[in-house]
């Protein structure tokens, strides 16, 4: 099995929890929770900075010691209803109580302070693509909006038998405009649970 592929640790509280230094990289973290109701989730930011996403289910959060609320809207993220996001700065702490059974994932990247602790509202849906290379996005922290620091968020619904990430590219040279320098974790999800996927990756050098 291929050393990019990393399974979870178990089937509730923290399942994934991907640093950079388990990566192999510099930036991008990536952790995924699942809570059962009256269960809490709670992380310090350190020098990074965090985007929670509610992939499905409902949670009351705080964040940079403001509270939000419940926030949450869809119960499958099969929905294609939009998330329910959060954006928290580095020097500060989240912490999150299921209201519902709550899948929480949250994305990483080091924070320099540019920005508040909000809801990320202005979340948009687009179609890429076409033909079998179809799918529908919905880009919560993209490159022309001002949300982060570090941290780019989509999220990608490919119908069954399309592809995503099409044509195949390339992120590991920082050569602005033709290419730009990219870490990038994928969680997949599959409808059914009982389906399979195919993501291949590659280096310049086939290796």
């Amino acid at each position: 099995m291929s050393k990019l592929l990393v399974k979870p640790m178990g089937t509730r509280g923290k399942l994934h929890e991907i640093t950079p230094e388990t990566a192999g990289w510099g930036y991008v973290g990536f952790s995924l929770y699942r809570l059962q109701p009256g269960e809490t989730a709670e992380e310090a930011t350190g020098s990074r900075e965090a985007i929670l996403v509610l992939v499905e289910g409902k949670a009351e959060i705080e964040a940079g010691g403001t509270p939000f609320g419940e926030m949450g809207e869809r119960m499958s993220v099969f929905e294609k209803t939009k998330p329910h996001c959060l954006y928290v700065p580095n020097d500060s702490a989240w912490r999150a109580r299921a209201t519902t059974p709550c899948t929480l994932a949250v994305c990483t990247a080091p924070g320099h302070g540019g920005h508040r602790a909000r809801r990320i509202e202005d979340i948009g849906f687009e179609e890429r693509g076409m033909g079998a290379n179809t799918r529908y996005i919905h880009p919560i922290a993209m490159e022309d909006k001002d949300i982060a620091d570090s941290l780019l968020v989509t999220e990608v619904f490919t119908p069954a038998g399309n592809w995503s990430s099409y044509p195949p590219h390339r992120h590991d040279e920082d050569a602005f405009p033709e290419m730009t320098y990219l870490e990038e974790t994928y969680y997949h999800r599959l409808n059914p649970a009982t389906g399979f996927g195919f993501q291949r990756v590659f280096t310049e050098d086939g290796s």
